[in-house]
């Protein structure tokens, strides 16, 4: 067995700074998209990557790869997008066993009315806070970590 490799100061400082910081900017822009937008952060990126995929459609196994929420919560939030007709769940044309989420009209209009808060909520939150090499060595810093870990 291995022995443990304790946190030192700095290290246990930069680690509680990440947790709160991300949680923090997390509940702000929660917050704010739930007021203007009556969206979670869940679902505007799930609106997000519908209108980015190619004819605003992909399959639900490919959509919770890189969203904030788990499997079964996506299936959930795609759910509460469709009650209120901004996604729509068809079956994949290419596997019988493949289901598609796509975005509606409604959806479109939904995320870019949604946009402009968002944007501003995470400008204010965090990027406003940091000058350019700031956020030029936390995007690096950031890139690295989240290639490390695997998706799950």
């Amino acid at each position: 067995m291995t022995e443990t490799r304790w946190l030192n100061e700095r290290e246990m400082t930069a680690w509680l700074g990440f947790l709160q910081a991300t949680i923090k900017v997390h509940r702000y822009v929660e917050h704010q998209l739930k007021e203007d937008s009556d969206l979670s952060h869940a679902q505007y990126e799930v609106l997000v990557k519908l209108s980015a995929a190619p004819e605003g459609a992909i399959r639900m196994t490919d959509l919770a790869n890189g969203l904030f929420t788990t499997k079964s919560g996506l299936t959930y939030q795609v759910g509460q997008l469709e009650k209120r007709g901004l996604v729509r769940r068809r079956s994949c044309p290419t596997d019988v066993r493949g289901v598609l989420a796509e975005l509606t009209p409604e959806g479109h209009r939904a995320l870019r009315e949604a946009a402009p808060g968002h944007v501003e909520a995470v400008r204010e939150a965090l990027i406003d806070v940091l000058d350019e090499e700031e956020l030029a060595v936390l995007g690096r810093a950031l890139e690295r970590v989240g290639a490390r870990l695997p998706v799950e």
